[in-house]
């Protein structure tokens, strides 16, 4: 028998580590080849390690949460044959180099004292913070909190004369258990159980067993809930704060009368019903962008700060936020300077629909170069989206609704829309973002332009 080491693979795009989301498997597990062993996080999408031989699982590489370098040990096989650990490697958990061997360096890096513990990852920080929680939970009376614990413990308490809210809580989630009661008990010796009271013949009194009751209107949501910000939601986080800590953003704000457009899009629908993809307001804004790019083109760019390039890019591969179950995924069109309305449509319905299965491949998640986000029917009247770094432009839609204007001198009702767009200002000027936006809103105000190289 030998020892195969699976080490975290190098997953392109000069990535130096990964988050580990789930284990398939646990120590003592047989596997096969090709059986998928676990799931990590790049910044982009959860890709699968598979098992390159059979055997058994001798050791695991971390806990869920934790940051893996690239090459790094991820798992340990015990495999028929010699495996591919080499002489002078780091034995497996259990096994005993033998005594006529000269001690050796380890070829398999191991985890180094410290002289200060490590940091800790998502999930032991989650469980710290429980415990924490719970042994702390000595309250003073708060009128707003009621401490937890089951019928049966509040009945011995209440025989005992000890006030729940006096004791130290130790079972789950902060519930106050018997044992809690006894160590209670123990270090405050003087408490007596109350003395029940006799009728004039001699007899106790049945006692009558106080049943808790809601201290006030606030106690039944007064409940706290630890979530471990991990995997794609840790990602998000990341990414987010990074884009707006880096990007110096400014917003534009631009109103559209988008009543002809309406009125286009239901006559093409009605026209081409059945037979082509139905048209939202998505494929008109993407040509408009895409015809307004052509006479703006450091707005379809990618800047990297940190060597000081600004990108201008030809093709326009436009992302499209998409909101998941898991949270928000920007899946790319691409080339949208050579799709039609409705080869646009159908393609954004595609990449969207992978995106909230979870089926969108790297290469459809990366390589945006201007981005187009929309809450549709929530969109509000106005907002600030963050820019999807290293890209330099989002515009954002808001919602339609119908409103009086001024036309012509007279007060009609039209159908308005605003669109909310940000701008880095390190490397597009606000002029030039404003004449981009209003490029975007003459195309849409006479959407016959939609039709016109």
């Amino acid at each position: 028998m030998g020892t195969y080491i699976i080490k975290t693979p190098d997953i392109g795009e000069g990535i130096a580590e990964v988050e580990l989301v789930a284990w398939h498997v646990k120590e003592g597990d047989t596997v096969v080849a090709d059986q998928v062993l676990a799931d990590v996080m790049t910044d982009k999408a959860t890709v699968e390690i598979p098992s390159p031989v059979a055997g058994r699982v001798l050791t695991l590489g971390g806990s869920i949460g934790r940051a893996v370098a690239v090459g790094s040990e991820l798992i340990r096989l015990e495999v028929e044959g010699e495996g591919n650990l080499k002489a002078g490697a780091a034995p497996a958990a259990g096994t005993a180099r033998p005594a006529a061997q000269p001690a050796q360096l380890p070829a398999v890096p191991v985890r180094p004292t410290f002289a200060v513990p490590p940091p800790l990852d998502a999930g032991e920080r989650v469980r710290q913070a429980i415990e924490a929680a719970a042994a702390a939970r000595v309250t003073q009376g708060n009128a707003f909190e009621r401490p937890i614990a089951s019928p049966a413990v509040r009945r011995r308490a209440w025989e005992l004369g000890i006030p729940l809210e006096r004791v130290r809580a130790t079972g789950p989630a902060g519930r106050i258990v018997q044992a809690d009661l006894d160590a209670h008990a123990r270090a405050h010796p003087g408490l007596a159980p109350p003395v029940p009271a006799r009728e004039a013949s001699g007899a106790p009194v049945k006692a009558v067993v106080a049943v808790p009751v809601r201290v006030n209107r606030f106690e039944e949501i007064n409940t706290t809930e630890t979530i471990p910000v991990i995997g794609l939601r840790r990602k998000i986080a990341m990414k987010m704060q990074d884009a707006k800590r880096r990007i110096p953003h400014f917003s534009y704000v631009e109103e559209i009368d988008v009543t002809e457009l309406e009125a286009l899009r239901r006559q093409l629908n009605a026209r081409w019903e059945g037979q082509r993809a139905r048209l939202t307001l998505l494929p008109l804004l993407v040509r408009a962008m895409v015809l307004a790019v052509r006479k703006f083109p450091q707005i379809n760019a990618r800047f990297d700060d940190e060597v000081g390039v600004v990108t201008r890019h030809g093709a326009v591969h436009l992302g499209i936020a998409t909101q998941t179950g898991n949270g928000l995924m920007v899946p790319v069109l691409r080339h949208a300077e050579a799709l039609d309305l409705w080869a646009c449509a159908s393609e954004i319905a595609r990449v969207a629909e992978a995106a909230r299965a979870g089926k969108a491949t790297r290469e459809e998640l990366s390589g945006s170069t201007i981005t187009l986000t929309s809450l549709g029917a929530l969109g509000g009247i106005a907002n600030t989206p963050i820019i999807n770094h290293p890209e330099v432009a989002i515009v954002g839609v808001n919602r339609m609704v119908e409103r009086p204007v001024v036309r012509g001198g007279a007060i009609v009702v039209r159908q308005m829309m605003n669109l909310s767009s940000s701008f880095d200002h390190r490397v597009v000027d606000g002029a030039d973002a404003a004449a981009f936006i209003q490029a975007v809103r003459g195309v849409l105000e006479a959407p016959g332009l939609l039709f016109v190289e």
